[in-house]
């Protein structure tokens, strides 16, 4: 009989803690996956962050180095430059990439390490018991703004691919989602650009990810689905922002 679908090598045997309908677990089997295909998963290291995929070192299937909160750019980049021969990727949440981790974040790409980030927005912090995060929508209800984030308190929402890809070091830079099959599969396709960008040593490379958080945004995991196509592509747009070939 032939097989049609089997379990990544990318990805070790250990069950994952993540909550019903939480779409870490889609994230983590499109990295392990892209890993696996480019052959490149004996030489590759991570990097884990603080917050609700801090035991991802447990799930990735390669090397892997904890960082504290929001300080895997800086610990990728001294892991890359010791081993550039070796393919380093980080893997962050909004809380930890766009809030204490935004400065390590943008000088990463202002120096073109050639590292790739995977960026995981979900618009809030989902770990400690959903706070507002940087990403969290206007009207957006969290447990530090009950009665919904206002843009004369907190400011607009701080979309990162925008940002990132303004900087002359971002070589690519892609928002995709995984809400839907064929989201899923364009952002897999994402990724494994992004890691073939690091691999031809064109410069940094982020995918942000727009995911779902149903325990924290007080949603069963279809309306979540729903609820992310409804509010959150609006305001974070799904597409490519920079590819290597724009980088002069």
């Amino acid at each position: 009989m032939s097989v049609v679908f089997q379990k990544t090598k990318g990805l070790t045997d250990k069950q994952t803690h993540y909550c019903p309908g939480c779409t870490h677990g889609i994230i983590h089997r499109l990295v392990a996956e892209v890993l696996e295909e480019l052959d490149v998963l004996g030489e590759t290291i991570g990097v884990a962050p603080v917050g609700c995929s801090v035991l991802a070192y447990e799930y990735f299937n390669c090397d892997m180095q904890e960082a504290s909160h929001g300080r895997a750019p800086a610990v990728a980049t001294g892991i890359k430059r010791v081993h550039p021969d070796k393919v380093v990727f980080t893997y962050q949440g909004d809380g930890d990439l766009a809030s204490i981790g935004t400065a390590e974040i943008v000088h990463v790409a202002h120096r073109g390490e050639k590292i790739t980030t995977i960026f995981v927005n979900n618009a809030i912090y989902g770990m400690t018991g959903g706070q507002m995060a940087p990403t969290t929508l206007i009207g957006q209800k969290a447990t530090t703004a009950p009665l919904g984030r206002t843009v004369e308190h907190s400011g607009m929402p701080l979309q990162v691919s925008e940002m990132l890809s303004t900087i002359h070091g971002a070589a690519f830079v892609e928002r995709v989602s995984v809400d839907s099959p064929a989201n899923i599969r364009k952002a897999k396709k994402a990724i494994k650009e992004a890691f073939e960008c690091q691999l031809a040593g064109k410069g940094f490379s982020i995918v942000e990810v727009l995911s779902t958080c149903p325990t924290n945004w007080g949603l069963t995991p279809i309306d979540a689905l729903k609820w992310l196509q409804d509010n959150l592509i609006p305001y974070y747009p799904v597409g490519n922002f920079r590819r290597p070939e724009e980088v002069k």
